[in-house]
């Protein structure tokens, strides 16, 4: 199984230009918010069992196990940004519906990946998912990393 050390550092591979990399510190958990507040969106099959938010909550449980499983201090930070997005999700829910959610969700993500295509075309390589689809999953967690690294705190 691959390290967190061999993620980032592939991840890394193709994200040396600082224009690049700028795009991406915007890009990335404006995709990862999006992503999330659009699965807020999809109604409980069991509504009276189960509050909106569940299939985002669902997945943020799953990829926090991957993130976990990788390296603890960083599934702890993800964990952080998870509960922060899944909160904005639930207030924007609550003052949108989920009609203007999904709606701001999609906007966001579109406008979000279009920005992440410019950096590429500017930093000259194609994004990583391209190669390994985990390595959605990965961005996120390269810019987390990069932050606990100035905090001082391994992951």
């Amino acid at each position: 199984m691959r390290t967190i050390h061999d993620w980032f550092a592939s991840y890394s591979a193709d994200h040396q230009n600082p224009t690049n990399r700028a795009i991406h510190w915007v890009c990335v958990p404006t995709i990862l918010w999006a992503v999330i507040a659009a699965l807020w969106t999809v109604p409980p099959v069991l509504p009276d069992w189960f509050r909106p938010g569940l299939w985002a909550v669902a997945a943020m449980f799953l990829a926090f196990l991957f993130y976990h499983r990788l390296s603890r201090n960083l599934g702890y930070a993800m964990a952080v940004v998870f509960l922060a997005s899944g909160a904005i999700a639930w207030a924007l829910y609550g003052v949108l519906g989920p009609r203007g959610l999904l709606i701001l969700a999609a906007v966001l993500f579109v406008l979000a990946w279009i920005g992440q295509f410019v950096g590429h075309a500017i930093e000259g390589r194609r994004p990583a998912f391209f190669d390994n689809l985990v390595q959605l999953l990965i961005g996120p967690a390269w810019l987390v990393g990069k932050l606990l690294r100035r905090l001082g705190i391994a992951y």
